[in-house]
């Protein structure tokens, strides 16, 4: 056994200077505050605010029963005081006192309930002790905590000249060296409870981060929810790509599939890394998706329904592309889509599963021969013989047969992006509909095609459905307010069992805040959080996340340019 001195010597800090306000320990600043008042409610779960912040703090609870007897006589005495000021002020003709008379109800009800043994009254001592590596954070964390009690009419002091008391009463050792109480009966003490933070730990899953609470890993299956769904918002800059680059590598791991639209080639090393496959889509690219593709029936399902769907899909896709349509032109639009497929003897109730799809140009061809068409035909010019021909004309050659597929649509123009994700959305919906298999889906980038309405419906339709053939689907955004502008943002939020929230910016976090009902600190959370950090929601469980890689993951997941420069001039 290690002598005992050696040990107290091991652990102690190397010094402690004391001041008036506060102590430094070793390296660290350190300030003990107590709460002095109370309102006269107090709502359940007002303290988890403070048990919740981020920062690093100790925390004392002392409760100190107080014998019925006593505190009936002591409750006596004092509704006696009460009541004799009430007569005296009465005597005197003055205008009654609300304050005392709700004192003297408040007395006597608490006498009753002490007298019937529905209520113990009890000395009750709080005690906050924060760090902080300097004064002036310090001084920040006290506020903080200052501002926030104060919302809820409960007031804190300093221990002034008392901060070694204090801070010997925060350690777990249960002494009371302060002794600073307040009398509260069972009730309002019972609102202090319970102050344990939500754990996510499990025996299934992947690790996502760290939970800043308790220092816990959260690991977490996503799969194990009610569905598999997942939003992410962060500004730029934040994390979001990093953070979803990191569970993809690791969901690969546990055998999960995985397909990314990636908008800015974020993804490409990870592709590489993992042999994955990559596919741009470009106007020059040599990789093409037709969206008259016909897709693969899943076993058990009508065909003749399967085309029906697709070609709902592929209505939605072209008004898109068309922009606004008259409800005539969209009659006329799905007479034309049915009528290309039954050019090439594609038509509910016969085989068609080795039939040759139609491309783009025969639907404009049907349209230029139909009665007021020729104005739709007109404005698919553009998209079969003009300048994006090569993107939407053309047969797939895609080869999808692979555990990481990535479809990078960076080199495309803007006002070509919602369509090409429109398109490779409904090219994976058919892969995935056809063979029931464990995958997640990451939409980067997803306003883009939230600006749309029937963008936007696609969407919300992927994400009610994918839980029936084991899909997750995971929603990145960094432009809040486009995405929840649209009807389908919050159901969009709604149907998706996790959420990650990252760092915020001031114009945008009351919004997330309203949206995802989070308290003043979980906001303030939010607004100063380091890149990685945040809030990571499962369930009815949320907690302050921080996301770690480590070094082989950093280096394949990694979107810092001078980290990435560094890594090609090593080759």
């Amino acid at each position: 056994m290690p002598d005992e001195k050696a040990l107290i010597n091991a652990i102690a800090p190397p010094g402690i200077e004391i001041d008036s306000n506060y102590l430094k320990i070793g390296d660290k600043f350190a300030k003990t505050i107590f709460i002095f008042t109370y309102p006269r409610y107090l709502s359940t779960g007002w303290f988890s605010g403070i048990i919740d912040m981020p920062e690093l703090l100790d925390i004392s609870i002392f409760v100190h029963p107080v014998e019925t007897p006593l505190a009936l006589k002591r409750l006596r005495k004092k509704a006696a005081q009460v009541e004799s000021q009430i007569i005296e002020k009465q005597e005197k003709g003055k205008v009654r006192d609300p304050l005392l008379e709700t004192a003297y109800q408040d007395i006597e009800s608490l006498r009753d309930a002490l007298q019937q043994s529905r209520e113990h009254l009890f000395n009750v001592g709080v005690y906050i002790t924060i760090y902080a590596d300097t004064l002036k954070d310090l001084k920040k964390t006290e506020t903080s905590i200052n501002s926030l009690l104060e919302s809820r009419l409960v007031y804190v002091k300093p221990a002034l000249f008392q901060q070694i008391e204090g801070f010997n009463s925060s350690l777990p050792l249960g002494q009371d060296k302060l002794l600073i109480h307040a009398p509260l009966n069972s009730g309002p003490l019972s609102s202090i409870f319970p102050f344990t933070s939500a754990e996510l730990t499990s025996d299934d899953g992947i690790m996502y981060g760290i939970n800043r609470h308790n220092n816990t890993l959260i690991i977490f299956d996503r799969f194990s929810l009610e569905n598999a769904n997942m939003v992410i918002f962060a500004k730029s800059g934040s994390g979001k790509s990093y953070a979803t680059k990191l569970e993809i590598l690791r969901l690969l791991m546990m055998g999960v599939d995985v397909l990314v639209i990636d908008p800015e080639n974020e993804y490409q090393n990870l592709a590489s890394a993992v042999g994955g496959s990559y596919f741009k889509i470009s106007l020059a690219s040599d990789h093409h998706i037709n969206p008259f593709d016909i897709p693969m029936i899943p076993e058990g399902e009508d065909p003749a329904d399967v085309l029906r769907s697709h070609i709902v899909n592929l209505a939605g896709l072209l008004k898109i592309m068309l922009g606004k349509i008259t409800p005539e032109e969209d009659a006329i639009l799905d007479r034309a889509i049915g009528e290309a497929y039954a050019s090439h003897d594609i038509v509910p109730g016969k085989d068609f599963s080795k039939a040759a799809p139609p491309l783009l140009e025969d639907l404009q061809k049907i349209l230029e021969n139909m009665e007021g068409g020729r104005g739709l035909a007109d404005r698919l010019y553009k998209y079969t013989q003009g300048s994006y021909a090569g993107f939407t004309n053309q047969p797939t050659n895609v080869d999808v047969k692979n555990r990481l597929i990535v479809f990078s649509i960076r080199d495309l123009e803007d006002e070509l992006r919602p369509i090409a994700m429109y398109i490779v959305l409904n090219f994976i919906w058919s892969l995935i509909r056809a063979q029931l298999k464990k995958r997640v889906l990451v939409i980067d980038e997803a306003w883009v095609l939230m600006k749309y309405e029937d963008g936007a419906t696609f969407l919300f339709g992927l994400v009610k459905r994918c839980r029936k053939y084991f899909l997750g689907i995971t929603t990145i955004t960094q432009d809040v307010e486009d995405f929840l502008r649209s009807p389908y943002g919050r159901p969009i939020i709604t149907n998706s069992s996790l959420q990650l929230l990252l760092k915020q910016s001031p114009a945008m976090v009351d919004l997330v805040a309203k949206t995802f009902n989070l308290t003043q600190g979980e906001r303030s959370l939010l607004l100063e959080a380091n890149v990685g950090e945040g809030l990571f929601f499962a369930g009815l469980n949320h907690v302050a996340i921080q996301i770690i890689a480590s070094y082989l993951e950093d280096k394949i997941v990694t979107t810092k340019p001078e980290q990435i420069l560094e890594q090609r001039d090593k080759k």
